[in-house]
């Protein structure tokens, strides 16, 4: 019988080693590529934004190279930004000083992630994770998103399994609307949908996809 406190051992080294290789992936796209994603922001996230009265406090986690932090930051907006590569972090804050912008963008991980402080509005834009450490991410951002604030998200559906136009090919990391719903419970959800739409993000996010989009609200 292997002793409990090996066991949490041995599955605290395995992830550990798994957010090393994917720091690896990361930093080597990030730094083979100038704009894996494009250069302008994520349309959906725009459209959000070009919509709201007043800007305010923005999170953007997983914000690889910075095109949706940069773009919330010409419309005024707050922004606090994190990823895991070094490599993005760099190409991002170089761009933001050429663009005169400010952006605070951290080299962080979304499983050591704990909210500081709570903000008006969180965009998730195509952040997956496995189930575990989505649910409790997630969590996080609940704590996160001052009452009132807004959640904004577009992600690849389980559908998106089927296509070859981007996104992991691991249906567990892939969302659909209960995901959502079960996530963050008590949300007014203004968008919450399930579409087959064309993609054109850079090199990786290109085609016909099946996605997740959401804009909802927290209970005051």
């Amino acid at each position: 019988m292997i002793p409990d406190n090996l066991e949490i051992k041995t599955v605290s080294e395995l992830r550990l080693q798994t957010s090393r290789h994917m720091k690896a992936f990361w930093n080597n796209r990030f730094t083979e590529h100038t704009a894996v994603y494009g250069e302008e922001p994520n349309q959906f996230f725009k459209d959000f934004l070009d919509a709201q009265p007043m800007a305010g406090s923005m999170l953007l986690p997983a914000e690889g190279q910075g095109r949706n932090a940069i773009y919330a930051a010409k419309k005024g907006w707050q922004v606090d930004a994190f990823d895991f590569s070094e490599a993005a972090q760099k190409t991002t804050l170089d761009r933001a000083k050429r663009e005169g912008v400010s952006v605070h963008y951290e080299v962080t991980d979304i499983g050591t992630f704990r909210a500081h402080r709570q903000y008006d509005c969180i965009a998730l834009i195509f952040v997956h994770q496995p189930e575990s450490l989505r649910k409790s991410f997630h969590q996080e951002l609940v704590q996160a998103l001052k009452p009132g604030g807004w959640l904004v998200a577009e992600v690849y559906s389980k559908s998106q399994i089927h296509n070859n136009t981007g996104g992991p090919q691991d249906l567990a990391m892939l969302y659909d609307v209960a995901t959502f719903r079960s996530d963050f419970e008590g949300f007014n959800f203004l968008t919450l949908e399930e579409l087959h739409t064309d993609i054109s993000e850079g090199i990786f996010h290109s085609g016909m996809s099946d996605v997740v989009r959401c804009v909802a609200r927290k209970p005051m």
